[in-house]
């Protein structure tokens, strides 16, 4: 849809009302027919929405959309090393792989400032608690990563100490094999994570309540 460019600056509703204001005419309406011509004689040039005076500087997207790209591009991981695995986490954070580049290079120890827990290595039932209480001590929204085979499914270790899987215990939102995975494998699982919370409804989620009087207003 496009206008012209004395429409789109409104002239023909600012000349009658400056007209009214000075006295001229009362209504206005001798004004507004020439304001109607004049602008009817302008090219159009410009679409309504896009003005190139503010290109680069005004977005439109959705809420969700901005919220989840920055929650995806700002991960705090919570890390569990457990075992083997953990070496591997640490190199993904070092100056080689460079976590960092993804923005999740944030590892506090500190769970009620994380957001994704990245559980490396194997998991115990004598330890299974202690995660799970950590876990429970992270604030919403949350996300989980069982790296490696020992985190996914006890990998070799099939005995009674041993938990198979963090997935019986925590809600696993990305599962990455090997043993141990390397470095590559836990950044494109972090990327496999960064698409799954692009596609979330974050304001769904987070304020059911407000969304269902939202629609129910515009509906």
């Amino acid at each position: 849809m496009r206008a012209s460019v004395g429409r789109f600056c409104g002239l023909d509703l600012l000349l009658p009302i400056a007209c009214r204001a000075a006295g001229f005419c009362k209504d206005g309406s001798i004004l507004r027919a020439c304001a109607v011509a004049l602008t009817s004689l302008m090219p159009e040039t410009h679409a309504t929405a896009y003005d190139s005076k503010v290109e680069g500087n005004v977005i439109f997207t959705r809420f969700d959309a901005a919220l989840n790209w920055v929650r995806k591009n700002s991960l705090w991981p919570m890390p569990m090393g457990l075992a083997c695995c953990a070496i591997e986490l640490m190199a993904a954070a070092a100056s080689r792989f460079d976590i960092a580049r993804f923005g999740a290079e944030v590892m506090r120890f500190s769970p009620r400032q994380c957001d994704v827990m990245i559980v490396a290595g194997t998991v115990t039932y004598k330890m299974a608690l202690a995660v799970k209480r950590i876990y429970e001590q992270m604030p919403e929204p949350k996300w989980v990563i069982a790296m490696g085979a020992c985190a996914s499914t006890g990998g070799m270790y099939r005995s009674y100490a041993v938990l198979q899987g963090i997935d019986q215990l925590l809600p696993v939102d990305v599962y990455i094999s090997g043993c141990p995975p390397r470095p590559e494998a836990l950044l494109a699982g972090l990327m496999k994570l960064q698409e799954k919370i692009s596609g979330e409804r974050s304001f769904r989620n987070q304020k059911p309540e407000l969304a269902e009087k939202l629609e129910e207003a515009l509906a």
